[in-house]
């Protein structure tokens, strides 16, 4: 049955992982790529397999989907111009509990793809839920003329302040790393004046000073 509803946000950890892809013109490119990136291991069946899907570092046989073919797999993607084809990897993967994406069919998604934008450790997401993916484009277009590499050297600068606080034995989810990033750190980034970002961290980040005792006699 189609699936439907509010939709969970989570980053899958493919590293090594299998994943099918049913397809092999050029949506199926741009799907595997991205799974590429992931460093997922991908395995490409369609009837016809481009040559740009043959140039990358996927396995592959050309033939039709076999029922039952995604059992194995932790994820599948469906990308065909055969509506039969991509229904019945659906159907494969709701009764194997294999998660499956069927490319711009919202109905036969167990799961769907956001717009991404990726500035070195950077990763922002614009999802639609799958009902307008042109919107989703545009949106991340539109934040990508605003994120620029100093997110990267800020990522750097708050991994270094959260092993800081770990190593003092102090929590970090009670923080402030909201006063911390609105204290200015990100333009000293953008200025090149990063150990003054730096030190606005720690500043933020210290302990608060105990108040005095009044001793009334």
């Amino acid at each position: 049955m189609p699936v439907s509803g509010p939709a969970y946000p989570v980053n899958l950890l493919l590293t090594g992982r299998r994943v099918l892809v049913v397809g092999g013109g050029t949506v199926a490119v741009e799907k595997i790529q991205g799974l590429l990136a992931a460093e997922a291991v991908v395995h490409v069946v369609a009837t016809v397999v481009s040559e740009a899907v043959r140039d990358l570092a996927v396995t592959w046989e050309e033939r039709p989907y076999r029922r039952d073919e995604v059992v194995g797999y932790r994820l599948a993607v469906a990308c065909t111009d055969d509506p039969a084809a991509n229904q019945a990897v659906f159907d494969d993967g709701e009764s194997a509990g294999i998660w499956v994406n069927a490319a711009d069919d919202p109905e036969r998604c167990a799961y769907t793809l956001p717009a991404r934008l990726d500035q070195g450790r950077l990763l922002v997401t614009v999802s639609t839920a799958g009902h307008s993916p042109a919107l989703a484009s545009w949106l991340r277009d539109q934040l990508a003329g605003q994120l620029g590499p100093e997110y990267d050297i800020l990522i750097d600068l708050l991994a270094e302040g959260r092993a800081r606080l770990v190593a003092q034995g102090r929590p970090t989810l009670g923080a402030d790393w909201r006063s911390a990033l609105d204290s200015g750190m990100l333009d000293l980034v953008r200025a090149g004046r990063i150990d003054e970002a730096r030190e606005q961290l720690h500043s933020a980040l210290a302990p608060a000073e105990p108040s005095p005792s009044v001793f009334h006699p």
